[in-house]
């Protein structure tokens, strides 16, 4: 049974800042929230909080300070960069531990939903983290479980976690959202996250739809590339920047469009109409692709280990083509594309309701 609308209870949802991915898998469980009766607070800043405005104006926004990582411009630097960079990531959960306290000070909410922010816990009152990473992939094994036990440390100190992913054997995330070990708090399993639906009412619009993402300067380095090569491309092309917020675009040539970024909704449009998707392998990306059944080409942000291991593993699932940015070529991955026997996996992604309901049950038991 449904809950009935204008409940009064308050919900402070915080993604976390390191691309686009944190804050867009968190639009569907925000808009879930909203249906539910709930109000909902959003902290963010910059690009993340220009993208939720976009999909939620009539919403509170509160300025919350990123952990603005630096990323290297070489695949060789990009780990070491990041582990040198520790030691600001630990000051920055600090902060986030004073900043909710302050917030909670003069506007007290029932709950917290933290997506990948470990400073987001507050022991009077529910904390949930997010996260499809319970393994984090690192080069070397001595590495990856230090690192698993570092993470552990850090969500066990939350209420629950939850995991947008299937629970089953057929899931998105593999090694990463189902590790031999989980961690010892309360876990749930939202199923894949996705703000699009799919549509079945599209005619093809679009050869090629490209959707950028990701942390600079790799973002960048990508999309030089890539025009670069769509210069020889005669096919109808609509290239998605990625950048949200932003007003100035650079010159194509007349068969490819190009925006910073799009709304939900046209988003939604662009994929139904897209033949087919070259993208990131960030995770938000892949469960958008999955939702949506594309046949995708998949690249890798250098050195980042996480979406190197999701580009293998959806490619040996036949689920998508993978090539690193170093080896990327247009025409040979369309080829191969062409050739390559897509068997994409038939996934519901609805389960997150259900846990979003229940959830919003404990806040007020007389629901």
């Amino acid at each position: 049974m449904s809950i009935t609308p204008k409940i009064n209870i308050k919900i402070l949802v915080a993604p976390l800042d390191w691309g686009l991915g944190h804050a867009t898998r968190c639009i569907p469980l925000i808009t879930e929230l909203l249906k539910l009766g709930c109000k909902v607070i959003i902290a963010a800043e910059g690009v993340q909080e220009n993208l939720l405005k976009q999909e939620f104006p009539d919403l509170a926004f509160v300025h919350l300070p990123g952990y603005r990582i630096k990323y290297s411009s070489t695949e060789r630097f990009f780990s070491s960069k990041i582990i040198l960079q520790l030691p600001k990531i630990f000051r920055v959960i600090t902060k986030e531990k004073r900043w909710l306290k302050r917030f909670l000070a003069h506007t007290p909410v029932d709950a917290v939903i933290s997506d990948n922010r470990y400073g987001f816990q507050h022991g009077g009152i529910p904390c949930i983290f997010i996260t499809h990473q319970l393994l984090i992939k690192a080069p070397f094994a001595l590495a990856e479980r230090i690192l698993q036990q570092l993470n552990y440390s850090l969500i066990q100190n939350f209420t629950a976690c939850w995991i947008p992913d299937e629970k089953g054997q057929v899931n998105l995330g593999g090694e990463l959202s189902h590790p031999k070990y989980p961690p010892k708090l309360p876990v749930e399993y939202l199923g894949g996250l996705s703000r699009l639906r799919k549509q079945a009412d599209y005619v093809t619009k679009y050869d090629l739809l490209v959707i950028l993402s990701g942390p600079e300067p790799q973002r960048t380095l990508l999309e030089k590339k890539m025009l670069a090569e769509l210069d020889a491309f005669s096919g109808v092309v609509l290239f998605v920047r990625g950048l949200p917020g932003h007003e100035k675009l650079p010159t194509v040539r007349g068969n490819v469009t190009v925006k910073n970024h799009l709304a939900s909704k046209e988003l939604e449009a662009a994929f139904s109409s897209s033949d087919l998707i070259i993208s990131r392998s960030g995770y938000t990306t892949l469960m958008d692709i999955c939702k949506l059944q594309k046949r995708s080409i998949l690249i890798p942000t250098p050195g980042q280990t996480e979406q190197e291991y999701l580009a293998k593993h959806f490619e040996q699932q036949r689920w998508a083509v993978s090539v690193s940015q170093q080896d990327f070529s247009l025409q040979k991955l369309l080829d191969r594309a062409e050739r390559f026997e897509y068997k994409l996996p038939q996934l519901e992604m609805l389960s997150y309701k259900a846990v979003v309901e229940d959830f919003v049950r404990t806040l007020n038991p007389n629901l």
